[in-house]
């Protein structure tokens, strides 16, 4: 399950309210979520942004990637996007990355008529519009 920091819309017709929340990243965006993390008002003057700072960097520390507009809002209360990793995991990670890649490769894939006979479609449409060019 991948965790993504992002904004859960609620509020009136043309009253947007947003939520901030870590939720899974195959959920809609106004669905079930993991936790709110703080809120933001873009209608009142300034705008209210309010974050739970500890919980943030708590979700981003396990791997939670924030969505580009929560990373623009967090940029702007400068709260760290990445945590330092120690040397040590990290240079045991690639092989480990290169065994699976190797397993995944191993795999022969299939695929089914119809849908080579559409890509072979789009090469053709795509060399005819180049041509034309």
């Amino acid at each position: 399950m991948s965790v993504v920091i992002r904004l859960m819309r609620a509020g009136a017709k043309k009253r947007p309210f947003y939520r901030m929340v870590a939720a899974d990243s195959r959920r809609q965006r106004d669905g079930r979520f993991l936790e709110i993390l703080g809120h933001y008002n873009p209608v009142s003057q300034p705008y209210e942004l309010v974050v739970h700072k500890d919980r943030v960097t708590a979700w981003i520390a396990k791997g939670a990637q924030p969505s580009e507009q929560v990373a623009s809002l967090l940029r702007t209360l400068s709260i760290p996007m990445t945590v330092a990793i120690s040397a040590a995991p990290a240079a045991a990670k690639p092989a480990a990355a290169k065994a699976s890649a190797a397993r995944k490769r191993a795999v022969k894939r299939t695929v089914s008529p119809r849908k080579l006979r559409a890509r072979e479609a789009r090469k053709a449409a795509r060399h005819k519009v180049a041509a034309k060019a």
